[in-house]
């Protein structure tokens, strides 16, 4: 059952998911479904009386009731003109596990299909247009997503489609809120996007979307208070808030989702891929609070995709945050958190060419600095030799990982051991004296 933001108990799985597939009563699949499944193309009331499909035969497909149907196109039950048990189970954990009433979904293929959904989802609620993203955040590759990113990667699609308003971070790159403490520079943050918002309209904007921690950005975690201001500014001005967990979603930071390290945190909308499934098969999810889910009963989404809520994904999804909770891979990672950080500062220590480092649960970052205390790397300029012959020493010395230079990331598999995890190290220990040489210390 869900948890308490900053809770650390394990998660109980409930006894109903321990029972085989395929023997839910057809009741418990229609309210699993009622109060959790949404449907895309359709308005979400069909659902209350969508087929229960149980198995196919040659081209035919059958209900619960031994009732044939036909099909033209196979991929249309996946997506609403009919219910699997699958779909039903995975969508009633999925809501079991998130605090509040965040319960109604949609299971997409990718993390940039979800935010898609959640960006139509958000404007067709609340009947206005913009969002509001981070600089240096990442949200994914289509249209909307990708001009939602606000790194290097928005420039390739002409940076051209309206709506979208970017924001400072509570960490700037090159200089810092005004403020004598950290509380203090918090609240500049916040005014900061107050008047971003008042200046914007707030009844024009529809969403404000950040990633609870910004992943590929440098692992930029918010300072204390910082999230649950936003929380409170959205209220404020009836503006809805998303918080995008596809890199730390399921378990990377410690606690299920990254927005439970903050306290007094709900989203209205959630998106999550990456770890739905251990990244063994592409399924995502957008999952929002109740309200927003029943607005849609009359009107449909308008968002959805050819293999949204495929049964065979959702199966690995279902099994696999199954194990995370009967394995408790939570309660592994906040064991295995100190020797990461130790881990972490160890080589900061030793190697010149690493500034700082920040982490949260088994997610970190090193930054790297020139000799002089410059940023050797910036998102307009072509790759730095330096970071090519780490690259070269890091593959050589047996890693394979994401390279966003200056931010060297690392993001080990949430099962490894001990014993793993001081391998991983020693063999990025060995790859950065290549990049201390090649900067020139």
């Amino acid at each position: 059952k869900a948890l308490d933001n900053g809770s650390t108990a394990p998660l109980k799985l409930d006894p109903k998911h321990e029972q085989p597939m395929g023997t839910w009563t057809s009741e418990e699949i229609r309210n699993a479904v009622d109060e959790s499944v949404m449907l895309t193309w359709t308005p979400g009331k069909t659902r209350h009386n969508a087929p229960i499909i149980t198995h196919g035969e040659g081209v035919y497909v059958f209900d619960d009731k031994g009732k044939e149907y036909l099909y033209e196109r196979i991929a249309n039950i996946y997506g609403g003109l009919g219910i699997t048990e699958i779909r039903a189970r995975l969508a009633s954990l999925i809501a079991d596990l998130l605090p509040g009433d965040l319960q109604g979904m949609v299971f997409p293929s990718s993390g940039s299909e979800a935010n898609e959904a959640a960006i139509m989802c958000a404007r067709r609620y609340t009947g206005k247009f913009k969002v509001i993203n981070w600089y240096r955040s990442y949200h994914g590759g289509t249209t909307n997503s990708l001009q939602a990113t606000g790194d290097f990667r928005r420039w390739f699609g002409g940076d051209s489609v309206p709506g979208f308003v970017k924001s400072f971070a509570p960490y700037p790159l090159f200089w810092d809120y005004a403020g004598d403490n950290e509380t203090e520079r918090t609240q500049m943050a916040l005014n900061m996007l107050e008047e971003q918002i008042l200046n914007e309209g707030p009844d024009t904007i529809a969403l404000i979307q950040f990633e609870s921690i910004i992943g590929s950005g440098g692992v930029i975690i918010p300072p204390p208070g910082y999230m649950k201001g936003v929380r409170a500014l959205c209220d404020k001005y009836g503006i809805l808030m998303h918080c995008d967990e596809v890199m730390v979603g399921f378990g990377r930071t410690g606690t299920l989702f990254g927005f439970q390290n903050y306290e007094g945190v709900i989203p209205d909308i959630v998106t999550a891929a990456k770890g739905i499934t251990s990244s063994i098969l592409p399924l995502s999810m957008m999952a929002c609070r109740k309200e927003i889910m029943d607005s849609f009963d009359d009107k449909s989404l308008g968002w959805g995709s050819t293999y949204q809520a495929h049964p065979v994904a959702m199966a690995c999804a279902y099994e696999n945050l199954k194990y995370i909770i009967k394995e408790d891979i939570l309660g592994r990672v906040r064991e295995l958190e100190p020797v990461f950080e130790d881990c972490m500062r160890t080589l900061t220590e030793t190697h010149p060419s690493i500034k700082q480092y920040r982490h949260i649960g088994m997610f970190g970052c090193f930054d790297v600095h020139l000799p002089n205390g410059e940023n050797p790397q910036l998102q307009h300029t072509a790759l730095h030799d330096a970071f090519v012959e780490y690259k070269k020493a890091y593959t050589e010395n047996g890693l394979i990982g994401l390279l966003r230079a200056p931010h060297l990331h690392v993001a080990p598999p949430l099962t490894i051991t001990k014993e793993e995890l001081l391998d991983g190290f020693d063999r990025q220990d060995r790859a950065l004296y290549v990049l201390d040489d090649a900067l020139g210390f």
